[in-house]
């Protein structure tokens, strides 16, 4: 879905600014959505199950989301990569190619998302694994354009920027098979690997997408998006969960 989302790119005129921004904001919008009604609330359920109390239920999903947001925290800070309008961040930025600072800080946001499908599928609810994976699928097709534009407006040919954008997806099913390790070690894993991912893309909402909508005055556009985004996977989440 990433690859076929950024096919546009190799035919037809560029894309302006505000779709850009406007299909980012529809891709924070369904994350957001995904974040809570695939991951927060059956995290919380399936806590609530292993231990009886809604407090400790809560108690957990809020470590959880603490620990995700904290991980990807962690990483966009220690990992050299360069965001499209901010520059370099993290440590020794100047120490790689730039080719390769973009696909860093792609694959910081990709990696989460496979990781909440592999937990999704890996926790025995497959409805609850194939909607999140057709939010997540959905998502990937304007995340894949949106990057795909990014580099081009940077300077990289349309045919290169397609190979990038498409290779950025290749991330996710890496997570996908962490995330499935990981809830298989033990049952008790689940309600904290479904709300760590979910914090995981909470944070990458806030710091990184929204942010960057907003930049260049297009956040009517953007915050348009991003209620059609999140309902959209809303009614995937309800109708196909």
């Amino acid at each position: 879905m990433t690859a076929l989302g950024a096919l546009p790119v190799l035919f037809g005129r560029a894309m302006s600014r505000r779709s850009g921004d406007m299909l980012l904001g529809f891709a924070a919008g369904v994350m957001l959505s995904a974040s809570y009604f695939s991951l927060i609330l059956p995290g919380i359920g399936v806590a609530e199950g292993l231990y009886g109390s809604v407090a400790v239920a809560a108690g957990i999903a809020a470590v959880g989301i603490a620990l995700g947001a904290a991980a990807v925290a962690a990483l966009n800070h220690a990992l050299p990569h360069e965001h499209f309008q901010t520059g370099p961040e993290g440590s020794d930025p100047h120490g790689l190619a730039r080719i390769w600072l973009f696909v860093i800080a792609i694959t910081i946001h990709n990696f989460p998302e496979g990781m909440a499908v592999g937990i999704g599928f890996g926790g025995g609810d497959l409805s609850n694994g194939f909607s999140l994976a057709t939010g997540i699928g959905l998502q990937n097709a304007p995340e894949g354009l949106a990057v795909a534009v990014a580099l081009m407006s940077q300077g990289y040919g349309r045919g290169r920027a397609f190979i990038i954008a498409a290779l950025t997806g290749l991330i996710e099913p890496l997570g996908g098979l962490l995330g499935v390790w990981l809830i298989h070690v033990s049952v008790h894993i689940l309600p904290i690997g479904l709300t760590f991912a979910a914090g995981a893309m909470l944070y990458i909402i806030s710091h990184e997408i929204i942010p960057e909508t907003h930049r260049k005055g297009n956040q009517e556009r953007a915050t348009a998006g991003f209620i059609v985004g999140l309902i959209l996977m809303m009614v995937l989440d309800v109708t196909l969960g």
